[in-house]
C-alpha cells in the first residue's frame, strides 16, 4: 500500500525549496542529506580551493601533495563540525538573532561569489617552512567567513538530534568529495587545465550568488513577520 505524502515548504528556511513530507510532518532524511550535501559542496568552493591547492603545491612531489590533501580534508572536517555544533551557543552569547545572522551571512556570501565570478582572488604564496594544510587552505580558502556563517545557521536550523546527525553526515560527505578532488588534483588539472578550473570556479560563484540572495530574502522576510 502506498504511503500518503504531501508537499510542504522545506524546513530549511534558507533553501527556498519544496520536498516530500509524510503525514507525520517529518522532513525526509534523503531531503536533508541531499540539500545539505549540495549546499556545502558549493560553499566550500571546491574548484577555487583546488586551483589554490595546485598553485601552492606546484613544487611538491605527488606523494607529498596527496598527504597535504588528506590533512586539508581532515582539518576542514574538524573545523566545520565544531562550527556546525556551536552556532546556537555563539548566537546566545552575543545576543544575535538567527534572521540577523542569515542576512549578514548572505551579504558575505554574495561578496565571495563576486570574487569567484570576477576572478579577483589574490594568489597565495607558500613559505617552505610552513604547513599550509590548515592555514591558508582549510582556513580561510575553504572555510571563509561566509561558509562559517552558513555552517552556524544550518546548525541552528536543524534542531532535532536525528536532523543534526544527518546534517553532519552530509557535511562530511561534501568535505570528503572536495578532498577527493584535491587528492586527484594532478590528474584533474591535466584533463581540465587551469582554464577549465577557472570556468568551474565562476560557475560555483553563480550558485553561491543564488544561495546568498535566497538567504538574505529569507532573513528579511522572517524578520518582518
Amino acid at each position: 500500500m502506498d504511503v500518503p505524502i504531501r508537499i510542504e515548504p522545506c524546513r530549511f528556511h534558507s533553501c527556498g525549496m519544496q520536498h516530500l513530507h509524510y503525514h507525520t510532518g517529518d522532513v525526509s532524511m534523503s531531503s536533508i542529506f541531499l540539500n545539505t550535501y549540495i549546499k556545502f559542496f558549493f560553499l566550500l568552493t571546491p574548484f577555487f580551493l583546488l586551483s589554490t591547492f595546485l598553485s601552492m603545491t606546484q613544487d611538491t612531489n605527488p606523494a607529498e601533495r596527496k598527504k597535504i590533501a588528506v590533512k586539508v580534508t581532515i582539518a576542514i572536517i574538524i573545523i566545520c563540525i565544531i562550527l556546525f555544533l556551536t552556532g546556537r551557543q555563539i548566537f546566545a552569547v552575543f545576543g544575535i538573532t538567527l534572521d540577523s545572522f542569515r542576512i549578514g551571512t548572505g551579504v558575505l556570501l554574495f561578496l565571495s561569489s563576486i570574487t569567484l565570478v570576477q576572478g579577483t582572488g589574490k594568489a597565495l604564496t607558500k613559505d617552505p617552512s610552513e604547513d599550509i594544510s590548515v592555514v591558508p587552505l582549510a582556513i580561510p580558502v575553504a572555510v571563509g567567513p561566509a561558509t562559517t556563517g552558513a555552517l552556524m545557521v544550518m546548525g541552528v536550523e536543524l534542531q532535532r538530534s536525528w536532523e543534526k546527525a544527518i546534517g553532519i553526515a552530509a557535511l562530511i560527505a561534501a568535505i570528503i568529495s572536495t578532498g577527493i578532488l584535491l587528492y586527484l588534483g594532478g590528474a584533474i588539472e591535466r584533463v581540465l587545465k587551469r582554464q577549465g578550473l577557472l570556468i568551474l570556479s565562476k560557475v560555483t560563484g553563480l550558485v553561491l550568488a543564488a544561495l546568498a540572495a535566497q538567504m538574505i530574502m529569507t532573513g528579511i522576510k522572517s524578520f518582518l513577520q
